[in-house]
């Protein structure tokens, strides 16, 4: 079924398997018409998710009211309508999104943001499918599947006096968590091939800048990693992608961890200056006598000992051990295989 839908912006894309949890939900949701409550961070593709729900079996419009975008006494008007002359400056009559959802889906994001207010006249639509635009006597009707998304923990806010618990109870019928990109990193790979597809010009990413997105937590989850890919594409006419090419927040991402590998170096070095002696044994004189002068390492000896401090210190990160070491990521790899360090 999902076979069917816009490859290229209303697709779960990941095999992780929380990713094929959220699809077989997906499924099930879209032959029904229960109200469904989207969980998750800002950035976890809850309007995608709404969306493909809907595309199922697509009767009627798709609505999306972000309640985070509507302020103030217009925010009545957006949902409801108003008849003309109802306010100051209603130089005609409006249809509201309310209306505009019948027969379809409305898509409620950011629902805990709406107004204690708004969210007893919202629960009488979704109770009695009637409504009246502001300054109407007239009562209209509209009937439509609710799907309401929120970054926020609604039983908490239920508990605080912030939102209704009645209307909770309505929306919570059957709600779907998606989990934060840093939760399912395996899907990585797949959405950054999905969105240099949709980017064009055929890029590739280095392994080393792979590996660098492969460790980043990703904050701003799938927008933030669409956000990176758009960035590169648009600074770097390709083929090849490298980690210079990342924004400012994986490039900070980045230095700390150097920052913090070269802190646990140097705190694992002896101090500096610290004389090297040697003393007697019992009974015998104890005046300090200089160490005798070590002989002489071999370079390549030296490098060896530095690659492997290097992944000692990262964890085995061969990405900031490249970086730590002044080499390519390339370079890092020839050498394991040189000195048969590669396991």
């Amino acid at each position: 079924m999902l076979a069917n839908y816009d490859e290229t912006r209303h697709v779960l894309v990941g095999h992780s398997p929380r990713a094929r949890h959220v699809l077989k939900m997906i499924e099930k949701l879209g032959r029904c018409r229960w109200p469904a409550l989207l969980l998750g961070e800002t950035g976890t593709g809850k309007e995608v998710v709404s969306r493909l729900i809907h595309n199922i079996s697509p009767l009627g419009p798709f609505v999306t009211i972000d309640c985070s975008s509507m302020v103030g006494p217009l925010m009545e008007s957006e949902l409801f309508g108003h008849t003309k002359g109802a306010f100051t400056g209603a130089a005609n009559s409006k249809i509201g999104l309310i209306e505009a959802a019948n027969g379809g889906t409305a898509f409620f994001d950011e629902i805990g943001e709406l107004p204690l207010d708004l969210q007893a006249k919202l629960l009488r639509v979704l109770q009695e499918k009637e409504f009246r635009p502001i300054g109407s006597l007239i009562t209209k009707r509209s009937d439509f599947r609710i799907i309401a998304a929120t970054n926020r923990d609604l039983a908490k806010e239920v508990e605080k006096g912030s939102f209704r618990r009645d209307l909770f109870f309505r929306l919570n019928v059957i709600n779907i968590r998606l989990a934060p990109l840093r939760e399912r990193k395996e899907d990585i790979p797949e959405l950054i091939n999905h969105f240099m597809t949709r980017v064009g010009g055929n890029y590739t990413l280095t392994a080393e800048t792979l590996e660098v997105m492969l460790s980043y937590d990703w904050p701003g989850n799938i927008r933030e990693l669409e956000n990176c890919i758009q960035h590169m594409a648009a600074i770097n006419s390709g083929p090849l992608l490298h980690v210079a090419d990342l924004p400012s927040n994986l490039q900070n991402h980045l230095s700390q961890k150097k920052s913090q590998y070269l802190s646990v170096a140097a705190s694992a070095r002896p101090a500096a200056n610290e004389p090297a002696v040697a003393f007697s044994p019992a009974g015998s004189s104890s005046v300090a006598t200089p160490t005798p002068i070590q002989s002489i390492i071999p370079l390549m000896e030296l490098e060896r000992r530095a690659i492997i401090n290097a992944l000692d210190y990262t964890k085995g990160d061969r990405a900031v051990a490249a970086h730590l070491l002044g080499i390519g990521r390339t370079t890092l790899y020839r050498k394991l295989k040189e000195y048969q360090l590669a396991g």
